[in-house]
């Protein structure tokens, strides 16, 4: 594993052997090439020098801002028993002249009121000097201020302001800032060196650290955790669901896998189970301590000299709603997106392109999207955006009449470019690719520098041209390698852009796609925060395990929590092929995503595999395409209510203790239950929440609480709240055929049950509909229905 050859500088940092090696902003512990960055070892090493925030030397209640007075503390040594303790201790100012230099800074502090269930604190650990700009994260650009939405009080010791949804409390000495709901439950509490007097262990209260070696600056945001309280999110993470217990390095990396702990897709996000949700506002590495090293403690490590907090006060659809609103909630992607994407690594040619289109409309596997992946130039990998002559004789003619048989195409490329790519030399001398410090390249490869609109423009002209000529979509792969040392157009280092490139690239290419074709669509593997505004994202390069389908899951669910509505990842994992027991069981679960394709290492066409495989495999998207539908409209309430199309229990059912210890199953829409199979059985547990529900295959009944299910025809466990009427559409090779006009409302409720509900979203609709039926004898008949001259609606009780 890359970060292996980290263990003995770790140890050596923790124990003081070693300064922090920095080279201009931090840059630290890169032994290996683009390996994560971990800011808390610059808390951990004892050369430093901390700042702990110590009391509010002054406040203005009508503008929110104020100053704290930070003393200064370093780590001492003291021999116990033949044991070294190390505990941060006050310290007296070590810089000359003596008359010039602060030793207890008194530095700026504001809170800010977004909403009435959103608070932004700001801190900082010294003078900012940068001009202040609009920030990308932002789907706005800035942050809106609305302080009248609260209610201030001067109370004992300090300040408070109230608003129907929560208080903010923040104390004068020692200096805390209180986060409370609407019922006066302590959510969360900034930390103060006087929180640990009760305890041997050296933890950081909220603080800052000052680099010895060459003065920087990382703010350490300390919060307290309580007990049971547990934490979700920080982007596309394969580890444990819940991050309690866990360290998370916020870094973009090429993960190379699924079942480690870095992460392609990390977003400075989370939420709490107690109710609370944190944006850490920041484009540097962080790296956040849920409670790993001391249990009652959130030591968020900020590599931003600044700390900019937003906290969400809310349940979990509240706070996926407010985060969203910031940062900007997912654009609804078009209809055919939503079918089954068939891809391999690679098709090299225009015939193996439509010999795989010819049999998949012989074998009868409903497609909507053939993926062209680093095999269509004239050298394998080497991206020049031009088809090889040879191999794709006229590209424009079989994208064409690709298209008129249902299928749209999607091409690969990648913003690296190698010394001998035709388009190596443009690049340079247009001044295209992120710099050194002597102003050479950092790697070997040219990489795109998207802080430059200059670069944006030449980019996106290639795309246009593949546009131009029958291209659908692009696979936005990689974006994880943007130099940390190099110098980009924006004027900063790679410390604060290397996180922002996925953000960059994504804009880039969904942009010009909007522009061109007239919908925000991409399918990309890199993100950062702001990123969920340009679906879609897949999962990486997966394993072919079992443990990886598990993982790919839990790494879905995390991003799903972390503002993202649409994702998907490659079945039956990607590198190497793919065992044909896990197909089989990967294959539905892809089907119950809001987005499916294969892809990997071959063969991955169905038929390429045992008849029997290509029958369930068929089945299972057939299941998919008479869904659509039901997708469509969960896809659109979704879409706009920044809520994830596969989510976590807790997120429908917040009120159920059962739902927060789930990571093996979740919730398809607000509807649909789905628990795969992540080993070859064909039974498993099932939690299910609160209520009655009905097997989607089976349709057998059952209530709330532990099940062992048999999984149906399809080898997959699926059940419908009572109560629901799924919409069905008639069966269909491809989107562009599906018949909208006539609906089938397949209910799903139990004898006692007298009506139900569907939501139907059509593809030339602006609203999502909400159709009622109810019982008559022996099925349910349509109440209202609000599309009335557009669809008709069939309706069949499941029994």
């Amino acid at each position: 594993m890359k970060n292996s050859k980290l263990t003995a500088l770790f140890s050596a940092l923790t124990f003081g052997f070693l300064a922090v090696p920095n080279a201009n902003a931090q840059i630290q512990n890169a032994d290996v090439l683009n390996a994560p960055i971990d800011i808390s070892k610059d808390f951990q090493n004892y050369l430093n020098t901390f700042y702990f925030a110590d009391e509010l030397a002054s406040f203005d209640p009508a503008t929110g801002k104020g100053t704290i007075k930070y003393l200064r503390y370093n780590y001492k040594t003291r021999q116990a028993f033949n044991n070294m303790m190390m505990k941060p201790d006050v310290e007296k100012a070590n810089e000359f002249p003596t008359t010039e230099y602060a030793e207890s800074p008194v530095l700026p502090f504001e809170i800010q009121f977004v909403s009435d269930r959103t608070v932004r604190i700001k801190t900082t650990s010294g003078p900012q000097f940068h001009p202040q700009k609009e920030s990308l994260m932002l789907v706005d650009g800035v942050a809106p201020n609305h302080p009248e939405l609260w209610k201030y009080a001067k109370i004992e010791g300090g300040h408070s302001y109230t608003s129907k949804h929560g208080r903010v409390e923040i104390l004068t000495k020692p200096w805390h800032v209180k986060i409370y709901d609407e019922k006066g439950k302590l959510l969360t509490s900034t930390l103060h060196d006087t929180d640990f007097k009760n305890t041997y262990t050296p933890t950081l209260p909220f603080s800052y650290v000052r680099r010895n070696s060459d003065y920087s600056r990382s703010m350490g945001a300390a919060f307290s955790l309580e007990p049971d309280e547990k934490i979700f999110g920080c982007g596309e993470s394969f580890t444990q669901f819940n991050k309690r217990g866990s360290k998370v390095v916020l870094w973009t990396d090429d993960a190379n896998g699924i079942q480690n702990e870095t992460m392609y897709k990390p977003i400075p996000f989370y939420m709490s189970s107690r109710g609370y949700g944190v944006f850490m506002h920041h484009s540097t590495p962080i790296t956040v301590d849920f409670g790993k090293y001391f249990s009652s403690a959130n030591e968020m490590y900020i590599g931003d000299d600044e700390a900019d907090l937003f906290f969400f006060i809310g349940e979990p659809k509240d706070i996926l709603d407010q985060y969203t609103n910031l940062t900007g909630k997912a654009a609804m992607p078009p209809l055919w997106s939503f079918g089954f994407w068939m891809s391999r690594i690679t098709y090299f040619s225009e015939k193996e392109g439509r010999d795989v289109a010819r049999d998949l409309r012989k074998y009868k596997i409903p497609t909507d999207v053939i993926h062209f992946d680093t095999g269509w130039f004239d050298v394998d990998w080497r991206n020049n955006y031009e088809f090889a002559k040879s191999r794709f004789p006229d590209a424009t003619k079989m994208m064409s009449d690709l298209k008129k048989d249902g299928f749209q195409v999607c091409l690969w490329q990648l913003p690296y470019f190698t010394p001998k790519n035709t388009l190596f030399p443009e690049i340079m001398d247009k001044n295209l690719a992120v710099r050194d410090r002597k102003g050479n390249l950092p790697y070997e490869d040219a990489v795109l520098d998207f802080s430059n609109p200059e670069t944006i423009s030449w980019y996106q002209g290639k795309l246009k041209k593949l546009f131009d000529e029958g291209v659908a979509v692009f696979k936005v792969d990689f974006g994880e390698a943007a130099p940390p040392d190099g110098i980009y157009h924006s004027g900063r280092t790679g410390f604060y852009e290397h996180n922002l490139y996925p953000l960059r690239y994504n804009k880039a290419v969904a942009e010009i796609t909007q522009k061109e074709k007239g919908y925000t669509l991409i399918w990309a593997r890199s993100t950062w925060a702001g990123s969920q505004r340009y679906p879609l994202h897949w999962g990486g390069d997966s394993e072919t395990t079992n443990g990886a389908m598990s993982a790919e899951l839990r790494g879905g669910l995390s991003l799903g929590l972390s503002g993202f509505s649409f994702w998907s990842h490659d079945v039956g994992g990607f590198a190497t092929k793919s065992p044909e027991n896990i197909y089989r069981r990967w294959t539905p679960f892809g089907m119950f995503t809001s987005h499916v394709r294969s892809h990997g290492e071959p063969p991955r066409e169905p038929w390429l595999y045992s008849k029997e495989f290509l029958e369930g495999f068929r089945k299972a998207d057939n299941m998919r395409y008479e869904l659509m539908p039901y997708i469509y409209a969960q896809a659109k309430e979704s879409s706009q209510k920044g809520l994830p199309m596969m989510r976590a229990l807790f997120v429908e059912y917040p009120n159920d203790p059962g739902a927060w210890l789930v990571d093996n199953e979740y919730l398809f829409g607000s509807s649909m239950l789905v628990a795969p199979l992540f080993e070859e059985v064909e039974e498993r547990d099932v939690y299910l929440p609160e209520g009655t529900w009905i097997d989607y295959q089976t349709k057998k009944v059952y209530q709330s609480g532990w099940h062992k299910i048999k999984a149906g025809e399809v080898p997959i466990v699926v059940l419908v709240k009572d109560g629901t009427a799924i919409p069905h559409i008639g069966l269909a090779q491809s989107t562009k055929d599906m018949d909208w006009s006539k609906l089938t409302l397949k209910v799903y409720a139990s004898d006692k049950t007298t009506s139900a509900t569907a939501k139907v979203f059509l593809p030339e609709g602006d609203a999502v509909q909400e159709i009622k039926v109810n019982k008559n004898g022996n099925n349910f008949d349509v109440a209202t229905n609000p599309l009335n001259g557009k669809t008709t609606f069939k309706t069949e009780w499941a029994k």
